[in-house]
């Protein structure tokens, strides 16, 4: 009798391959006596420091995403987001970081052998990537970023995707869409960084790919079944503990970027804070201007929007230039949210009009206010460049994103069944729920079975 083939035994394979074939890796040289006078103790100790802050921005996220969604669908939107962390980082070992920063291959992407296992990236220096740290650390500094991306999509798809398939997906988006992306933009031989485009901290890479992305996915899945318009947050002290952590993790992912302990780093701290604290107010008062009740979550979204719109410019820009970022991001992103409960597209938690469109505003007005080279300097090149680019990242991220999720459907269906989606992915996906009170309350057993795929 034929046995049906498990859908899960192939990644299995793939994992207990490298976990046994990591055992006969060798190890990266030893450093040179020259190299090792080029390490700067200061900036090994605040990359260390940051790295371990961006890290702590996605379980953050897991938290201002979870407490958004409705309570049966919390603890899948918290695992969605916390996967990404296991996944993402697997995929940058293989070939992700290859892709990412590995030789140049005619600007677009590189060298997937160049560093494939980690083959090479040790605690020798690479000046031409970060000038006094280990190229280990470089590599784990960016990892975080590559992490946090995909995290960020999947508000656009919460409630309603296939946890396998979301899975995935984020392997292909890590591969062919932020590696490639990040290479363009950061890589010195990237095409984007060629051309003079700024992106101190991701607000291209991350954020505007990844609202894009966001769109596509839900333009693909398509409504809700029932959803008419917001929705009730199930959890809203979750959304103010995840807004924390991201503001604070947010001080690494900026300031971090500068890859030293230095004055550049001390910039992007400052501008971080206030753009983040200006846009928080801001949308504070709209909604008093609006005619609505301020809420704590829209104190809380207003405050991811600055740091969204400053991270392109953390480093070049002044305290008051990112003061007027953080309060122009948050008008645009706010109206949007509201222009958006009137169309069709269901982006459940509205990565598109926060993070895509708050890296949209934060991308153009680097390129007006950078110093020595934007807009009020004299420089109209740059922002030529500049929207050049967002032009062309918006295509490719919009298009590959959605072409990627057609690709996983086609592998794996992306969306749960009617029933489990009514259910409440929680129960549906993963059989548990984020507390047993309300089956206790209701006389409902404490241990629901899960719906069967």
């Amino acid at each position: 009798m034929n046995r049906p083939t498990n859908r899960y035994s192939i990644p299995f394979v793939i994992i207990a391959m490298v976990a046994v074939g990591g055992i006969f890796m060798s190890h990266p040289p030893a450093p040179s006596a020259e190299e090792v006078n080029a390490v700067n103790a200061g900036d090994v100790a605040w990359l260390l420091s940051a790295s371990g802050l961006v890290l702590l921005m996605t379980p953050g996220l897991a938290f201002f995403y979870g407490g958004m969604v409705r309570y049966k669908n919390l603890i899948s939107t918290l695992i969605q987001n916390f996967i990404s962390l296991g996944i993402v980082s697997i995929a940058w070992l293989f070939v992700g970081f290859s892709f990412a920063f590995g030789d140049d291959i005619g600007g677009l992407i590189g060298n997937p052998a160049t560093f494939f296992m980690f083959d090479g990236v040790g605690l020798s220096v690479r000046p031409e990537f970060a000038a006094h740290v280990p190229f280990a650390l470089f590599a784990m500094f960016q990892l975080k970023f590559a992490i946090i991306t995909p995290a960020l999509i999947t508000g656009g798809v919460a409630e309603r995707i296939r946890f396998s398939s979301l899975m995935l997906f984020i392997v292909l988006f890590t591969l062919f869409i932020y590696s490639p992306l990040a290479h363009w933009t950061w890589h010195p031989g990237g095409f984007l960084r060629n051309w003079g485009v700024l992106d101190f901290a991701g607000g291209t890479v991350v954020h505007i790919s990844a609202g894009f992305a966001a769109l596509a996915g839900a333009m693909y899945l398509g409504k809700r079944d029932g959803q008419t318009g917001h929705h009730t947050p199930t959890n809203i002290p979750f959304v103010v503990i995840g807004t924390g952590l991201l503001w604070f993790g947010w001080f690494g992912f900026n300031a971090g970027s500068s890859l030293a302990a230095d004055g550049l780093a001390i910039t992007a701290f400052v501008n971080t804070n206030f753009a983040s604290a200006t846009a928080m107010l801001a949308w504070v008062l709209l909604d008093g201007v609006t005619g609505r009740k301020r809420s704590v979550v829209g104190a809380c979204v207003g405050a991811v929007v600055g740091l969204v719109a400053i991270t392109p410019a953390a480093g070049f820009v002044t305290v008051g230039q990112s003061v007027f970022i953080g309060f122009v991001a948050t008008g645009v992103s706010y109206f949007a949210v509201r222009y958006k409960t009137k169309t069709g597209i269901d982006d459940t938690l509205d990565v598109f009009p926060c993070h895509g469109l708050g890296g949209i505003v934060g991308m153009i007005l680097t390129a007006v206010f950078a110093k020595d080279v934007g807009l009020v300097y004299g420089h109209a090149s740059t922002l030529m460049y500049h929207l050049l680019a967002l032009v062309i990242v918006s295509i490719f991220t919009f298009g590959g994103s959605y072409l990627l999720f057609m690709l996983t459907d086609y592998m794996l269906p992306l969306r749960v069944s009617p029933k489990q989606e009514s259910l409440g992915l929680d129960l549906a996906q993963h059989g548990e729920t984020a507390t047993d009170w309300k089956e206790r309350v209701n006389g409902a057993p404490e241990h629901t079975p899960a719906v069967s795929k």
